[in-house]
């Protein structure tokens, strides 16, 4: 089976996750591509045997097989201190937002996108992610005995043979747009916010390709890191391998995972940038942030 063009996987991927059968021309607008673009691809997929009456076929299923999205691991070990004190006796994850533990929107989405195999780094109050196991028996638990004294790159070091075709989420991220967690992907990528100012983790882009993290920026190549990851297979394996690398060298405990493939290691990875939107996800950083979303805490 030969390799998708971007343009090709872009209108199949389309045609395979929508509910409704589209048109050329809402090909047109959904993918940004001109109507004679849309017009060539879908003849090349038609002769490719992968359209049939502008429909994907089974053929066209089995080719994007290949970019389909296998498991997805959470990163779920933290105290989350700012969150305090509800997290005193609560793992961020678990707690409730309208009655909704912030975790179960996630999950949720991956599970409506066909993801069914995941797993969940735990390290504080693990036994407590237990209770998840009701709604969700299909999670797999990874431990991780030193998330009190090391980064986020502990968790991932634990995780590193699960990030071939994967999700990558903070597991603390209030979902409100499912459609954001998709089945297929091209490539690796990550999830960001187009800001012209960010006194937040982000990142510099050019073409679309991620070159530079760091921590406030300005400009127009600037865009908010959102902590939802995906990795293709090839970047999987890679990865795997560069985060023992740097995790296990000297001051390597004080890393974020998320610096290996986008500093440390950055030229072994072209990582592109998938765009959300503010009102897609929300990040509750603070117990105040809390109370301001759902005001049964504020008593």
């Amino acid at each position: 089976m030969q390799e998708l063009t971007r343009k090709q996987f872009d209108i199949l991927e389309m045609l395979a996750t929508s509910r409704i059968t589209l048109t050329q021309r809402q090909l047109k607008e959904k993918t940004g591509y001109s109507l004679g673009t849309v017009n060539k691809v879908s003849k090349e997929l038609t002769d490719l045997g992968y359209l049939k009456n502008g429909d994907i076929t089974n053929s066209g299923v089995n080719a994007l097989e290949p970019y389909r999205v296998k498991r997805a691991v959470f990163i779920a070990a933290g105290f989350g201190s700012r969150m305090v004190p509800i997290t005193f006796n609560t793992p961020k994850p678990l707690v409730r937002v309208h009655g909704v533990r912030i975790i179960d929107h996630l999950i949720d989405a991956c599970l409506r996108a066909g993801i069914n195999e995941i797993y969940m780094v735990r390290g504080y109050l693990a036994e407590q992610f237990d209770q998840l196991l009701y709604k969700y028996p299909m999670i797999h638990f990874l431990e991780n005995p030193v998330y009190n004294e090391a980064n986020n790159i502990s968790s991932a070091f634990v995780a590193r043979y699960m990030l071939s075709n994967a999700y990558v989420f903070e597991a603390d991220l209030l979902l409100s747009n499912q459609d954001i967690i998709k089945k297929y992907h091209y490539t690796s990528n990550f999830l960001g916010i187009k800001k012209d100012r960010s006194d937040d983790w982000c990142f510099r882009v050019k073409d679309e390709i991620i070159v530079e993290q760091e921590v406030g920026g300005e400009g127009n190549d600037i865009w908010q890191m959102v902590g939802i990851s995906y990795w293709n297979g090839q970047d999987g394996r890679r990865l795997s391998e560069d985060i023992a690398k740097v995790y296990q060298s000297p001051g390597g405990k004080e890393r974020y995972w998320e610096q290996v493939p986008l500093k440390y290691c950055k030229e072994n990875y072209q990582v592109e940038i998938r765009d959300c939107r503010e009102s897609d996800i929300v990040e509750i950083d603070t117990f105040k942030e809390l109370k301001a979303i759902d005001p049964t805490y504020d008593v």
